[in-house]
């Protein structure tokens, strides 16, 4: 099954752009998930078993690296919300 999930995070520290962006590259490095980003946003894509598997993992290494942040996600199964967005199949 595919998943598609948004995620923002909200890092609660003063110096907050470090620990979205370290994130943010932590999943564009994972093998098997499409990751498209905006300014308000990042959009994950993949199999349901790695996305979540993924997001489990980098969310507690996030909380472990730099401390207390905010996630808010929203999924649905399946891909492609956006046939703007590039590649979905």
């Amino acid at each position: 099954m595919e998943l598609s999930v948004e995620i923002s995070k909200y890092p609660l520290a003063d110096e907050y752009k470090p620990a979205i962006k370290d994130f943010i590259d932590r999943l564009l490095a994972t093998d098997g998930l499409v990751v498209e980003c905006n300014t308000m946003s990042t959009q994950v894509f993949g199999d349901y078993d790695l996305v979540m598997a993924t997001l489990t993992a980098e969310m507690k290494r996030s909380y472990e690296q730099f401390g207390k942040a905010i996630f808010v996600y929203k999924m649905i199964p399946g891909i492609n919300l956006d046939p703007a967005l590039k590649p979905h199949g």
